[in-house]
């Protein structure tokens, strides 16, 4: 690593890793470079030999290691901490997909030994809806926060562009949207409001062997009370979620990831007119969650959701999935 260079090196080949890869390769050359990716799936290798030749394609998950400064970790989450592990002990920083581990034990033990040299892939840490959203927040529109609620919804789980990982995202070990989607919201959540505590929560299971469909739960954020509620099969739309923070002056909320809404004082809601589509915000979101790496592998200050955070979201997201 040079004092403006680092070198990424991605581990997993699926939506997400491609998905970041091609962000990795946007970002200039001067800032980041891509030391490779592997996959353990030859089909997903050659997907990325066609589709981005210039990529070097390592031989293993060692060899990425030893040639990257940081490691992204976007595969199947079982084999999360077994890479980050294992970059750590090379000396590299890690940033790695949520959840951290299937395990909560071990992502706890893990959030322990790992220091500050791993981060978690949150977007909404770099989000510009989100930067809105704490701007109004910031600015009164809100007056004294008083309650949190989190609704998601599906038309089907996993959404229609997730459906080759259904052999995991739709299975009780590793999958379900409440991992897969509402650990975000709840990310945004902690981060806003503070700490969980006090959770009650049902999940409902109705197919054997297969992830969630319905959830319900309550707890609070610091000092706020946090409804949440998701369900499967109750939109048309293949992905719908709304975060609202209510206060005593007003409210603002989050609609499908991307759009910032604040509500006037006749009860209406108004868009940001800056407000872009998921597709607009979720590069812009990407190249500053990159940023954000670049400051992690160097050991300086950043932004990014910290190991810490991602545990305790992943601790509430558990507690609810096991509360069938």
């Amino acid at each position: 690593m040079t004092d403006s260079t680092i070198s990424l090196g991605l581990i997993g080949a699926g939506i997400m890793g491609e998905r970041m890869l091609r962000a990795a390769l946007d970002q200039p050359a001067t800032a980041l470079r891509v030391s490779g990716i592997w996959d353990p799936s030859t089909d997903a290798m050659e997907r990325i030999a066609a589709a981005l030749p210039a990529v070097p394609r390592q031989p293993d998950a060692a060899a990425l290691i030893a040639a990257s400064d940081c490691v992204y970790i976007a595969s199947p989450p079982s084999s999360h901490l077994g890479h980050a592990r294992a970059a750590l002990a090379a000396g590299k920083a890690v940033f790695c997909e949520k959840p951290l581990a299937v395990d909560v034990d071990d992502a706890r033990a893990f959030v322990a030994e790992a220091g500050a040299r791993g981060a978690v892939n949150f977007p909404f840490a770099s989000s510009p809806a989100v930067a809105r959203l704490r701007e109004w927040i910031a600015s009164g529109a809100v007056g004294t926060p008083e309650r949190v609620s989190i609704e998601v919804a599906f038309a089907t789980w996993p959404r229609s562009w997730q459906v080759d990982a259904a052999g995991w995202l739709d299975r009780t070990a590793q999958g379900g949207f409440t991992r897969e989607v509402v650990s975000h919201f709840l990310f945004l959540t902690r981060r806003v409001a503070g700490p969980f505590a006090g959770l009650a929560a049902k999940a409902v299971f109705p197919e054997a062997g297969k992830s969630e469909r319905r959830i319900e739960a309550t707890l609070t954020a610091g000092a706020l009370p946090v409804i949440l509620t998701g369900s499967v099969g109750s939109t048309t739309k293949d992905d719908h979620n709304v975060w609202t923070l209510e206060g005593d002056k007003g409210a603002v909320r989050l609609c499908d990831w991307s759009r910032a809404e604040r509500r006037l004082p006749d009860g209406s809601w108004e868009a940001d007119p800056e407000a872009l589509s998921q597709n607009e915000a979720r590069p812009l979101a990407l190249r500053r969650q990159l940023e954000g790496v670049a400051r992690l592998t160097r050991g300086e200050p950043h932004h990014l959701a910290t190991l810490r955070e991602a545990f305790d979201v992943q601790d509430i997201v558990e507690t609810i999935l096991k509360s069938a």
